[in-house]
């Protein structure tokens, strides 16, 4: 009996307990039953209709447990008023418990940890893993998010951009590949003079063991595999599409993120040969599907100028105008938006100088993350280093991992040297 497919079929099979009306942590428990039955019974055949043999045993399992606590006469009016099955199709179920995991009432952690655990199918002992806190908290945190919807009623699937935040939160979370010196599940964010992506994948990584960097990675290709899952239930949808291919673009240059010493490596100077050219190829197929619908959206602009930098063979080769226009997209659908701004004022740096550049970043909110790196990467370039090292020096103070914390200051390092390498 395969491990995948009863991972494959667990969130299946709880969004259809979910949507018959059963309460969410009493589904949960039914369907962990029956995955316990499904292990010793699948042993030498599997049925011809596992999703349905699942379905079946959790749902008696769920009523049986019900039975249990309530007296013969309350048993006989929910048996009388249980709702009717209705259609299972797989995309529907998914998306339907993912709803519900994003439910608005939950904050951003403990939706992302919620979703890992029902729609993941990743115990609590992993997700506390992937969070770097200890198991123990983490199951106070999943069982605060099932209090907090218990009681909650969901018949059809909720809105698709909450999905789609928390798995966007998730990916970055698990991208971001390091030990958080700030909360989980980030903001869109800049990288320090280095990647100039709009939010997924800003200049953060893990300086410490690999085995942490391998347990973030698998958060991120987490948070891809569920994606992929909403994408295909709602098809018509470009910014599910182009969420996807966000992901992926940025998912392809993982293998050149950091060096062997598991230090920072910033995209200019990554080993464009270490990307994974076939997941860029995906990403940009969708994300030209989904750009064809002419329903531009945050994640398709943010994905085509991660596509922009992915297309250039050297950091040099790179089409900054071309990026440049994509930022003023941004700005037009997120208008007000700080950190578009900051990274737009890159772009404006690479096609008009640096002083343009530093011009725009002046006139942002002094706290603002990231904002001291950005500047000090303009004055650098435009040959101020003694102010770029002040700069970088007090952006480390604020870094959010250790890894960028380390690059910051070796920046500063470096350019208080005699010939500024």
């Amino acid at each position: 009996m395969g491990e995948h497919l009863l991972r494959d079929l667990t969130p299946q099979v709880l969004g259809v307990l979910v949507r018959r009306g059963a309460d969410f942590a009493a589904a949960e428990d039914a369907v962990q039953e029956a995955l316990v039955e499904a292990v010793r019974r699948w042993e030498d055949e599997v049925p011809d209709e596992p999703k349905a043999w699942l379905v079946t045993v959790a749902w008696r399992k769920f009523l049986d447990t019900r039975r249990s606590a309530s007296s013969r006469v309350l048993r006989e009016v929910a048996v009388a008023h249980e709702p009717p099955a209705g259609p299972a199709e797989q995309a529907d179920d998914t998306l339907l418990l993912l709803s519900r995991c994003c439910h608005p009432a939950l904050s951003p952690g403990s939706a992302i940890a919620l979703t890992l655990r029902a729609v993941g199918g990743l115990t609590t002992a992993q997700i506390a893993r992937a969070f770097l806190v200890p198991e123990a908290t983490m199951a106070q945190r999943i069982s605060r998010a099932k209090r907090t919807l218990a009681g909650e009623r969901f018949e059809r699937p909720g809105d698709v951009r909450a999905v789609l935040r928390v798995l966007y939160l998730m990916f970055d979370h698990g991208f971001a590949g390091g030990e958080q010196r700030q909360g989980a599940g980030g903001e869109q964010r800049q990288g320090a003079g280095g990647e100039q992506g709009q939010g997924v994948g800003g200049a953060r990584g893990r300086g410490a063991a690999s085995n942490g960097q391998d347990r973030r990675t698998d958060l991120a290709a987490e948070a891809i595999r569920l994606t992929r899952q909403l994408a295909a239930s709602v098809p018509r949808d470009p910014e599910a599409a182009g969420l996807l291919a966000l992901m992926l673009l940025h998912h392809a240059r993982r293998a050149a993120r950091l060096d062997a010493s598991g230090g920072l490596v910033p995209l200019a100077l990554q080993d464009r040969s270490r990307w994974d050219t076939a997941m860029i190829a995906e990403g940009v197929e969708l994300l030209q599907g989904a750009l064809a619908r002419d329903r531009l959206g945050e994640y398709q602009a943010q994905a085509a100028v991660a596509a922009l930098h992915d297309d250039a063979a050297t950091a040099e080769e790179t089409d900054w105008p071309q990026i440049l226009e994509w930022y003023d997209e941004l700005v037009r659908l997120a208008p007000g938006n700080p950190v578009v701004a900051l990274n737009r004022a890159v772009a404006v740096g690479y096609v008009d100088g640096p002083l343009a550049g530093l011009r725009l970043v002046e006139e942002l909110d002094p706290g603002l993350p990231r904002r001291d790196a950005v500047a000090a990467h303009l004055h650098e370039r435009a040959g101020n280093r003694a102010e770029a090292a002040r700069l970088y020096a007090a952006a480390a103070q604020a870094a959010p991992s250790t890894a960028e914390l380390a690059h910051l200051l070796k920046q500063a390092a470096r350019l208080r040297g005699p010939d500024g390498r």
